[in-house]
């Protein structure tokens, strides 16, 4: 086991994660390493790559269409009405204020799939509200956080759709048919566990009013008031019409193109401001789908090493076949590689090849496979400082230069999401198991 390709890689993208070394170059070099040790020449080990990035080439243009999605809307001024809706409706209300902002956040998973793009639109003008009433803005930050991972993991709407089709995908692949039905019941428990997160941050752990930190950097103030317009109604058409189509041809990438074509043609956003829109998009969502990509490449390269087997036969020795065990050792791999690489969309390929052999060895049931490899991707999102789950609320929450990105925004995050994340991976194993 010393010498397996596929433990040795991981060990690899670990440390070089663990280190700051860029997600892409980390993947890369634990493709190569992997291929190295199983005596896989250089050159074909980048052509196996190469070939499994093809296969997540849909994925990859679904999120940077929909990046472009996300610029077109907020281009069409809709989230200022949002921000004086919010500062008009809760002026000293608290907890509802907080929770509404996870409302609001989920949206932008699944309605409204503009993923992060909302936050430095809506929550600035809204940090003088939150130091009038004395929030907690890790409060904030968990609702956040919140709202951008509970509807992608159990939602299958937007991104919630590419996630939960990622995990059939996965599945599928590596011999373990999956009904997308069956994933979204079994998205159900880690769901349940981010519910009871949120409660707990807000209720709980952050519910005292604090005294705001003097801004570093002067707040903006609120911008001028705007009225609805016929831009505004047209955003919603086309937002509508981007469900619509995904729902009905059951696509993303369909979706946020009908999306994308309304608001031009509608001149919602002018089609002379499309480089600018594309841009803005790629920088917003690409580096993502091109992680996306390499994770692919990556777990190619793992199968062709041939020895994921030897390490499914390891794996078996120091588990055995007890359903609680495996799952405790795939939810602790499963955050370790999330935190490293900061995105759960990218580890679903690569915990699936590795331990889904596992599972049809030791007689894992598809439902809780899928718990499994949902839950333990998702693991680690909340927390990992390379995370848009928290690098987003801190870029929002930070406008004023008095919110810590680790101690505001990850430590709370990783405290409140992954515990009950973990727990509730277990607790599916004795369900299930």
């Amino acid at each position: 086991m010393i010498m397996n390709a596929v433990l040795i890689s991981v060990i690899v993208m670990l440390v070089l994660s663990l280190l700051r070394v860029n997600v892409i170059f980390s993947l890369i070099f634990a493709s190569l390493t992997a291929g190295l040790v199983a005596g896989i020449p250089v050159s074909d080990a980048t052509t196996l790559m190469v070939n499994g990035m093809g296969d997540k080439s849909g994925t990859a243009l679904s999120y940077v269409l929909l990046g472009m999605f996300a610029v077109m809307i907020g281009l069409s001024g809709i989230m200022s009405l949002l921000v004086q809706f919010l500062r008009k409706v809760f002026p000293n209300r608290r907890f509802a204020l907080i929770l509404m902002l996870a409302f609001i956040a989920s949206f932008s998973q699944n309605l409204i799939p503009v993923h992060i793009a909302f936050i430095p639109i809506l929550i600035p003008p809204l940090l003088h509200v939150f130091n009038e009433m004395k929030i907690d803005r890790r409060a904030v930050a968990s609702a956040l956080t919140f709202g951008l991972k509970f509807p992608y993991i159990t939602i299958p709407v937007g991104y919630g759709l590419l996630y939960q089709t990622l995990i059939k995908e996965a599945m599928d692949d590596n011999g373990m048919p999956i009904a997308k039905s069956t994933v979204s019941v079994a998205m159900l428990f880690p769901g349940a566990a981010m519910i009871i997160g949120l409660f707990i941050a807000v209720f709980i752990t952050y519910r005292k009013q604090v005294e705001p930190k003097e801004p570093i950097r002067k707040l903006e103030q609120p911008e001028a008031v705007e009225k609805w317009n016929i831009h505004h109604t047209l955003t919603i058409l086309a937002i509508i019409g981007a469900l619509a189509v995904q729902i009905w041809q059951d696509s993303l990438i369909l979706g946020a193109l009908i999306g994308i074509i309304i608001l031009f043609i509608a001149q919602v956003v002018p089609a002379a401001r499309g480089d600018e829109v594309v841009q803005e998009g790629i920088a917003m969502m690409g580096f993502i789908a091109f992680v996306m990509l390499i994770a692919g490449g990556y777990a190619n390269v793992l199968k062709e090493t041939g020895h994921v087997n030897e390490l499914v036969e390891w794996t078996l020795t120091i588990t055995g076949t007890s359903p609680f065990i495996i799952a405790f050792f795939l939810l602790s791999i499963g955050l370790i590689i999330t935190l490293g690489i900061g995105s759960s969309f990218a580890t679903i390929p690569i915990l699936a090849t590795l331990y889904i052999p596992v599972f049809l060895e030791a007689g894992i049931s598809v439902t809780l496979a899928a718990v499994l490899i949902g839950t333990a991707s998702a693991l680690g999102d909340a927390g990992s400082p390379a995370s848009d789950s928290t690098l987003g609320p801190t870029a929002g929450l930070n406008a004023d230069g008095t919110h810590h990105h680790i101690w505001d925004t990850c430590v709370p995050t990783f405290l409140h999401y992954n515990i009950p994340l973990f727990l509730i991976g277990l607790v599916a194993a004795v369900i299930l198991g």
